[in-house]
């Protein structure tokens, strides 16, 4: 009798693959939202599926569509048949919300094409970012203030939660000035003085930075407290300073950067000064969190730098002279890495 021919069954299901299609097509139905503005519209009150269609000029399937990707995400609601936020979306998705992210999905809808399959196989193959068509990032921001100021207002949008957080992690209740090297909008510089009333701190950036960083403490009524300083960070001197703080910093350059930053930290800051590393943090063998890997794939578009573990920044902080050196989370995905100079 002839042999049942044996096909063997998956030992998992399937749904790890379709996690990845459905995040490839599920989630533009958020990024599609907020440019549809239905944010700020439920805002207003609460709306019924009529109403929304309407205001939004949508046809009933992509509004249907719409809605139940934000409602099983946890930006929107249905209740009594009508629609609604949620105090996520209305601390995240709303102007004026103080850690609105909107700015940052601005930012990837105006630079999609990075995203695409094409611009990020380019990117893999040949090792080299492909925003602004190729140019380098922050020469382009250099040479065209524009670019910079909208690049700031968006890391402003995705910094502000986590600068409120990470403060009341360390204690820096001993220390009177602040270097916020790499600053951009100051958020982490704003952070850190509401939390610690003593402290007085600089951001360190190129010039057209410098403008929105004083626009934006000025409004948060903190120009007394926080400042700026507009200089290169890699040729200029670091000025005195109790503390260095760099937030998405490290991971925009390849080793020996982050290297010679840590070594310009530990000359420049004063004895029993700390330098912070503030960042989206690998496991020590590279395997995970999958956030620090998908990460590392928007560096790959952008920069020509990548995610590290907390292992490989202590290292860096441990090799330029920090003692103490300690990696804690924070916020989110976010961790801080901080170290003392003897």
């Amino acid at each position: 009798m002839k042999k049942k021919p044996s096909i063997r069954k998956s030992r998992r299901d399937d749904r790890a693959l379709w996690d990845v299609v459905f995040s490839v097509y599920g989630a533009p139905a958020v990024l599609l939202a907020h440019k549809l503005r239905l944010f700020p519209f439920l805002a207003e009150k609460p709306r019924s599926f009529d109403e929304i269609c309407g205001c939004l000029g949508i046809a009933n399937r992509p509004a249907e569509t719409i809605l139940a990707a934000n409602a099983a995400l946890g930006f929107v609601r249905l209740k009594s048949g009508r629609y609604a936020l949620t105090p996520l979306s209305e601390d995240y998705l709303l102007e004026s919300s103080p850690s609105y992210f909107g700015s940052y999905f601005d930012l990837i809808i105006d630079n999609y094409p990075v995203c695409s399959i094409e611009s990020l196989e380019k990117a893999v193959r040949t090792d080299s970012p492909q925003v602004y068509h190729g140019a380098e990032v922050f020469k382009s921001h250099d040479e065209q203030s524009n670019l910079a100021r909208s690049f700031t207002r968006a890391m402003h949008s995705i910094s502000m939660a986590p600068a409120l957080a990470w403060p009341s992690a360390i204690s820096l209740s001993k220390c009177k000035t602040m270097l916020d090297v790499g600053g951009g909008s100051g958020a982490h510089s704003i952070g850190a003085v509401t939390r610690w009333p003593k402290l007085r701190a600089t951001v360190f950036d190129i010039a057209p930075v410098c403008e929105v960083a004083r626009e934006i403490a000025q409004q948060a009524g903190l120009q007394d407290r926080v400042s700026t300083h507009a200089l290169d960070m890699w040729n200029d001197a670091f000025p005195p300073a109790d503390v260095h703080f760099y937030s998405y910093i490290y991971h925009d350059w390849p080793p020996d950067k982050c290297r010679l930053l840590s070594r310009k930290s530990f000359e420049s800051l004063r004895p029993g000064g700390r330098l912070i590393v503030h960042e989206v943090l690998y496991n020590k063998d590279k395997t995970g969190p999958f956030a620090a890997a998908a990460y590392t794939m928007i560096m790959l578009g952008w920069t020509t730098g990548r995610q590290y573990s907390g292992h490989e920044i202590a290292e860096m902080l441990r090799e330029a002279g920090f003692k103490d050196i300690r990696v804690k989370p924070t916020f989110g995905y976010m961790s801080i890495v901080t170290g003392v100079k003897p």
